[in-house]
Formats: C-alpha cells, sequence, structure tokens
C-alpha cells in the first residue's frame, strides 16, 4: 500500500504561535478515520518510534497526524531539538489545547478525512490533555490513552512551590539533552485560574466517547495505577495493561531500529483493534 506524507505542514495559531504537523494517510479514495496523536511533556513529534508508529496506523487505513504543540521547546526552523527554551518555560495547558484545537480545525477539512469519526491519542502529560479535548469537543468520538497521567496537578508542593513563586521560574534537567529546562511561574497561575477546565479526573468521567485506556505495568515515570484510576472514573473504558512495559513502551530518542519496539507495536496493533471495532 502507498503512502502518502506530508510532513512538516507549518499551522498557525493566534492564540500560541506557529507549529508544524505531519499527516501520513494510505492512497485511496476512501475517507478515513482521523487520528490525532498528541505528545507528551518533553515529548515531540518525531521522538523515538512515533513516525514508525504513524506509518503503522496509516497502513492500516487511518489518516494519522502528529504535531509539536507550538510551545513544547522545538521550533518550525528546528523541530528536533529544543532550541528555544524560552518558549518551553512559557508553556502551560492553554496553550496545548488551543493548539491541539488548530490541529482538529485544520485536518477535519482534508478531503481525505472522515469528519465524523475523529480519534485522539495521548500519551503521557498528551494524555490528560486529551481526556480534557474529548469532554470539551464533542466531535471526538474515540480516546485512546498511552501511560497518561490522571490528573495535571503535577507541580512543586510547599516550600518549593513557595520557592518558584519567589524566584518566578524553576528549572528540570532533560537527562538525554542535559539541558536545563526552565518553568516559569505563569505555567502554575494558569492552572490555578483555569483548575475546573483542568479537572481531568471529571473530563473523564464525562467524555462522551470510546475509550481505551493503555499502560506498561513498569511504568517508571507514571504508574500504573493512574490508569486503573482512570479506568475506574470511566467505566464503560477498555484498560488495557503491557506486562512489564516501561513508559515509552520500548521506544527512546533516537531509534535506530526499523521496527516498533515489541511492546509499541503491542499497543499500537490494540489500538487499531479498538478503533476498527468501535469506531470504524
Amino acid at each position: 500500500m502507498e503512502l502518502i506524507k506530508s510532513l512538516n505542514i507549518k499551522l498557525e495559531n493566534s492564540e500560541t504561535r506557529s507549529f508544524l504537523a505531519d499527516a501520513i494517510y494510505p492512497e485511496t479514495d476512501e475517507k478515513l478515520p482521523l487520528v490525532i496523536f498528541v505528545h507528551g511533556y518533553k515529548g515531540y513529534k518525531d521522538w523515538g518510534a512515533w513516525s514508525l508508529m504513524a506509518e503503522k496506523f496509516a497502513g492500516a487505513g487511518f489518516f494519522f497526524v502528529k504535531f509539536n504543540s507550538s510551545h513544547n521547546g522545538t521550533t518550525v526552523d528546528d523541530p528536533h531539538n529544543f532550541g528555544d527554551l524560552e518558549a518551553f518555560g512559557n508553556n502551560n495547558y492553554s496553550k496545548e489545547l488551543s493548539d491541539l484545537g488548530v490541529v482538529i480545525d485544520h485536518f477535519v477539512k482534508d478531503p481525505h478525512v472522515d469528519d465524523q469519526r475523529i480519534i485522539l491519542i495521548g500519551h503521557s502529560r498528551g494524555g490528560g490533555i486529551s481526556i480534557i479535548k474529548t469532554f470539551e469537543d464533542e466531535r471526538i468520538n474515540g480516546l485512546i490513552t498511552l501511560a497518561s497521567v490522571d490528573s495535571l496537578e503535577r507541580f512543586p508542593k510547599n516550600e518549593a512551590l513557595e520557592n518558584w513563586k519567589k524566584e518566578g521560574v524553576y528549572f528540570v534537567l532533560n537527562g538525554r539533552t542535559k539541558q536545563e529546562m526552565p518553568h516559569y511561574y505563569q505555567f502554575y497561575e494558569d492552572f490555578e485560574k483555569n483548575i475546573h477546565r483542568f479537572d481531568v479526573e471529571r473530563a473523564a468521567e464525562m467524555a462522551k466517547a470510546y475509550v481505551l485506556v493503555i499502560h506498561g505495568t513498569h511504568d517508571e515515570s507514571v504508574s500504573v495505577k493512574n490508569a486503573e484510576h482512570l479506568h475506574i472514573l470511566n467505566p464503560n473504558s477498555e484498560l488495557f495493561l503491557i506486562e512489564n512495559a516501561d513508559h515509552t513502551f520500548g521506544s527512546k530518542e533516537p531509534w535506530t531500529g526499523n521496527d516498533l519496539p515489541h511492546d509499541l507495536n503491542t499497543a499500537t496493533e490494540k489500538c487499531i483493534d479498538f478503533i476498527n471495532k468501535n469506531i470504524k
């Protein structure tokens, strides 16, 4: 099957700034379900084996989109590196939700897309963002979380929070790039201002969509208890645990192999089966 790849499409968001998206889909006259992948914290669209995952989805008959959120630290000129730490520091959940809205609005108009079949797949923090968006946007009829958080309230506490407020910034070391990644206090202020909107638990309970929750039992970054909690919040969801899988399902950056890591392949096949069964 011939796959069409439209890479580094420049999207404009008047509320944030320009960012890039990829669309991968099979050459066909049929209208295809739209699957949008939302990366997580310190993530980006070309990280690890996400591109191989995209090809597998496209090969299974989907219009697959992945994108860089506008303030994830990459730029339109350099989508593979954290070259703009100032933007990273000024990221917040409002901006990520705004960017996701722009992505949906742009690609539902594509002539190859069936706008009645829209599925979000969110990894890690992107899972929390996807849960909220699914609750807010009734066009979305499928939601899949990969190693998702069950809350977006993941901030310093007590004295550390007071220091953050006083200093205006705190830094997190990126273990891979060795960069000190800034987080400006506006991030917390944005959360406090929109605390009800950013209630992942409530959004999970209220989401009107088919929901699949995937998690590895050896996730070192987000406990598998998050997945179990999301499943309890939405009893109609399907919970799929992958034994011994880590936070990125065996993927890493850079990914030099030609095949998906075993656990990510298992997750991808489960996603495809779930969408075909419930939405396609």
